[in-house]
């Protein structure tokens, strides 16, 4: 009995430290009730861009309608010189309403080389009468470049600005590729001659050059395209490559029904 009055003491001791180190923990508060919200910035408000918008030297004044374009057909003056007043002479001529066409590019001889001088039906945006057929009048803008291809090259200035002239009006008047076309594609005819690149001219596009602050720069891109190849095995010799000339395809074998080569 004494014994454990002794020990009673040093057991009521220990209870009281295990009460301490067993106890209830303080309260914490949970980690939902310590969130705070974040002030969400509201997104600025998207802009839409602009497109880019090439240089069109050749607009139409703001007054006057564009006409829905949906051609572009190429010619050749057949002439080693010309100038504007002077087919638009010849064109009265032969009755029509002056020059058929929309656009004349010299060669140096009459024009400047490389010069483009837009006419009368361009500025006023009215038909044409340069293809032989409704469709192409109405809704073809007209090119001729002076020279005849059958005999010469276009120069190269004249090619630099058919290209950047055909693709500133793709562009404007959204003008497929296909689209762009000979006269020879319409009507009977060799225009505007075998040695016309027409498929380069009918490729080029405007390309974006952008360098540092402000609207771009363009440049004219086009596809280059090599002469078709033919083999030729003549008898007891060996064959050789001949390129295939386009006077295959010129007035003699066309469809004057379409108007298109026959291939």
């Amino acid at each position: 009995m004494l014994t454990f009055c002794r020990s009673a003491p040093l057991v009521c001791c220990l209870g009281v430290l295990a009460g301490c180190a067993y106890g209830p923990l303080p309260s914490q508060q949970s980690a939902r009730t310590s969130w705070t919200p974040r002030t969400m910035t509201p997104a600025a408000p998207m802009v839409a861009q602009k497109p880019l918008a090439p240089p069109n030297p050749w607009k139409p004044d703001v007054g006057t309608a564009d006409r829905e374009w949906r051609h572009i057909v190429i010619h050749h003056t057949a002439s080693s010189g010309g100038s504007v007043p002077a087919i638009h002479e010849a064109h009265l001529e032969k009755g029509w309403d002056g020059i058929g066409y929309h656009f004349v590019i010299g060669n140096g001889n009459g024009m400047g080389d490389g010069e483009i001088e837009p006419t009368y039906r361009w500025r006023e945006q009215m038909h044409g009468a340069h293809a032989g057929k409704n469709e192409y009048n109405q809704h073809g803008i007209g090119i001729c470049l002076v020279g005849n291809f059958q005999e010469t090259h276009p120069s190269s200035a004249q090619l630099a600005s058919v290209k950047r002239l055909v693709a500133t009006l793709k562009h404007e008047y959204k003008v497929p590729s296909e689209n762009v076309i000979a006269h020879k594609d319409v009507k009977a005819t060799a225009c505007p001659g075998k040695n016309f690149p027409l498929a380069e001219v009918g490729s080029s596009h405007l390309v974006p050059l952008f360098s540092g602050a402000g609207q771009p720069s363009f440049e004219v891109a086009s596809e280059t395209f090599a002469v078709p190849v033919a083999t030729v095995q003549l008898a007891g010799t060996e064959s050789f490559a001949k390129p295939i000339v386009q006077s295959q395809f010129d007035a003699d074998h066309v469809d004057t029904a379409e108007g298109r080569p026959v291939r």
